[in-house]
């Protein structure tokens, strides 16, 4: 038992299904530091949601990068940690740029309430995001 939960958890890997298992918790994480700043900026702040939506996005992206390199990926690409984070962080735009249409969609076009808008543009993003970074940034296949 002890060992599968090692390779579960602990172990590196290569294996996508496994990463993905990684990836869950880590894009949960990060979504519960993005969500919680969402409704920060925008409900305490009294920032326009689309603003906080961007800053809370930012944040969350960095929590991500740490831990995506360190455990759902197992390694980093480049020796220069802030060329690495920037290569991470243009991938991470394509997400925000949709992600900031989707919420718009879905908040001011079909009227769904932001928090609610945000967790399904959450769910959309999290597969471009895990899909991307494995293909282009650590250079894995699909399969």
């Amino acid at each position: 038992m002890s060992s599968k939960i090692n390779h579960l958890f602990k172990d590196n890997t290569d294996n996508i299904y496994l990463q993905f298992f990684r990836y869950l918790f880590v894009g949960g994480f990060s979504f519960l530091i993005d969500f919680f700043l969402l409704y920060f900026f925008s409900d305490i702040c009294h920032i326009y949601y689309l603003i906080s939506a961007f800053l809370s996005f930012i944040i969350s992206l960095i929590v991500n990068y740490f831990l995506s390199t360190k455990w759902v990926f197992n390694q980093s690409q480049l020796d220069n940690k802030l060329v690495e984070f920037n290569i991470f962080a243009i991938i991470g735009v394509g997400g925000l740029i949709l992600t900031e249409i989707l919420l718009y969609a879905f908040t001011d076009i079909l009227g769904i309430y932001y928090l609610i808008s945000k967790i399904f543009t959450t769910a959309i993003v999290m597969f471009w995001n895990f899909i991307l970074r494995r293909i282009m940034f650590y250079g894995k296949k699909l399969t």
